[in-house]
């Protein structure tokens, strides 16, 4: 697998209720601008809620405000709660939440009132291990609707515009336009998908939520190719989604090409709970878009993309078949050393006036565990096991890594070997593998 991919698309809500609670630039300002940390080809931005802040996935691919996680964030107070069902991508069933109307969400200048938000209990549901980051929620379709929203993969910078036609003729002049529609407050664009030298179009979710390049599913023309493997896909509202990774020949976007790109096909299991727009195919994800500066301008029916330096990197994905997820925080001794100056006192003192001293301190560092075992892998071939906590990567102490540079390292375009010591039940055990490319 390519990485722990935390997909949100398709929410279901068992009602629905409209409210004022658009985002809007404050006044005196033409624009805004949010920084964001770029991690698994996802985007995550700060906003507070009612003054306090937290962490939210950037999503395109939901309606609705999501929270969860909230366990650390007890001093967040919410107003006119009711208890809700969510239900949504993966096997399980619908889990329990609550709804609250009358938050204020404000961020670098852009704010929303009235705003309604979904709070979901279960605390399993956490993204936070498989990020390796703290997140607290998800924002989509409100945050679009109302502005010109650039987002520069590049510069980890969103620069939210106003919606007029001077903003919008200054970027005709540097972008490509695809027309996009808005349906069931989502974005969708045309692609054009080659599969066994037949040009299919494709109508696909505009994803930002989704950290894969594609997503397909399966119909009368797009059929699973021959060469593939079962990977589980990441994990939904209502649990865990299972499917396949392929390749297929090339996908267009307007102009632009990609050849070979590695495509998940999620299985029927996994995408029952989820509503399909007329003629929908699949999604485009954040692998493919972080190629580009893009620009959604949902007023106006549009999708504007710029090429980035990335645009030509290759596809790749997790050959190594384990997927790690950070599991809490241990206390590890550090050695510091320290260099200090000696104050010489007489002339019988030596004459080295500086020394070397070592001193210990603790800090937490993260655990992380395997929490999937993809069949038929090199890591399942050499014998680890879902479940295995992880001791040391390569001689080197795990948490010395983040998460991300973890999954980087199990993606690498090269067949490297990889060393990895673990722990299970109380016993430490050595393994040693190669990454496979099995596409």
């Amino acid at each position: 697998m390519k990485k722990y991919i935390i997909l949100f698309f398709g929410l279901l809500i068992s009602f629905t209720l409209h409210a004022q609670d658009d985002f809007l630039i404050e006044k005196n300002k033409k624009k805004v601008v949010i920084p964001f940390k770029l991690i698994n080809n996802l985007v995550f931005i700060p906003i507070k809620v009612n003054g306090v802040e937290l962490n939210f996935l950037l999503d395109s691919g939901v309606d609705e405000t999501i929270l969860f996680s909230m366990e650390d964030k007890k001093e967040v107070s919410f107003k006119n709660v009711q208890k809700i069902k969510l239900r949504g991508l993966g096997s399980e069933e619908e889990i329990e939440g609550l709804k609250s109307t009358n938050n204020i969400l404000e961020t670098h200048g852009l704010k929303s009132i009235n705003h309604l938000v979904y709070i979901i209990l279960d605390q399993s549901f956490n993204l936070s291990s498989h990020i390796g980051i703290p997140v607290n929620g998800i924002i989509g379709y409100k945050f679009f609707k109302n502005n010109v929203v650039e987002i520069n993969y590049q510069k980890k910078r969103i620069f939210v515009h106003q919606n007029n036609e001077l903003v919008r003729k200054k970027i005709d002049k540097k972008f490509t336009i695809l027309p996009i529609t808005i349906e069931r407050s989502k974005p969708y664009v045309m692609a054009t998908a080659l599969v066994e030298d037949e040009n299919i179009p494709a109508k696909l979710l505009v994803d930002i939520g989704n950290s894969d390049s594609f997503w397909v599913f399966e119909n009368d023309k797009i059929k699973l190719p021959k060469k593939n493997f079962p990977d589980f896909l990441g994990k939904g509202f209502s649990g865990d989604i299972e499917g396949h990774r392929a390749k297929v020949s090339k996908f267009s976007l307007a102009d632009f090409e990609f050849k070979n790109p590695i495509v998940s096909f999620p299985d029927s299991i996994s995408i029952k709970n989820v509503k399909m727009v007329a003629n929908r195919v699949g999604s485009v994800g954040g692998e493919v878009l972080k190629r580009f500066t893009i620009v959604m301008d949902y007023a106006d029916k549009k999708m504007y993309l710029k090429k980035n330096n990335k645009f030509n990197e290759p596809f790749s994905y997790n050959k190594s078949g384990i997927t790690i997820q950070h599991n809490g925080l241990q206390w590890v001794q550090e050695t510091v050393h320290l260099e200090t100056v000696r104050v010489i006192t007489s002339i019988d003192d030596s004459n080295e006036g500086r020394r070397d001293d070592f001193r210990y301190k603790f800090q937490l560092k993260p655990i992380y565990e395997i929490v999937n075992v993809r069949k038929k892998s090199a890591a399942e071939k050499c014998g680890l096991q879902k479940g295995d906590v992880i001791i040391s990567i390569n001689n080197n102490k795990p948490y010395k890594y983040t998460l991300q540079q973890i999954n980087n390292l199990l993606k690498s375009e090269e067949e490297l070997w990889i060393n990895l010591e673990v722990e299970r039940n109380n016993v430490l055990l050595k393994f040693r593998f190669r990454l496979e490319d099995e596409l």
